[in-house]
């Protein structure tokens, strides 16, 4: 693989660890919802369920910020280590 097709994946992971960040704050802000609209209902299954499946969402949100994080930071090193920018610009060129 040459280095800006690599470098385009590694872009490519960065946005999709995005992505399901994303997708994980939304279902905490679900779960938080259907824990408030409990305390009226008062459902003992929903009780005793949701505090768990809440924290394991949010230990799974703090895993994935902190891989995107480091894989964020690999792939900008990567492409200042290998002159992506230049390497595009050429390849451009060549094009024509």
């Amino acid at each position: 693989m040459d280095k800006i097709r690599k470098f385009e994946l590694m872009e490519k992971i960065v946005h999709e660890l995005e992505d399901l960040k994303n997708s994980q704050q939304a279902i905490i802000t679900k779960l938080a919802k259907i824990e408030v609209d409990n305390f009226d209902l008062a459902n003992k299954r929903l009780e005793k369920d949701l505090p768990d499946m809440h924290q394991r969402v949010t230990d799974n949100l703090d895993t994935i910020t902190s891989i995107l994080q480091d894989f964020a930071s690999q792939t900008d090193e990567y492409s200042s280590q290998n002159n992506i920018s230049a390497l595009k610009e050429q390849e451009e060129i060549n094009k024509l």
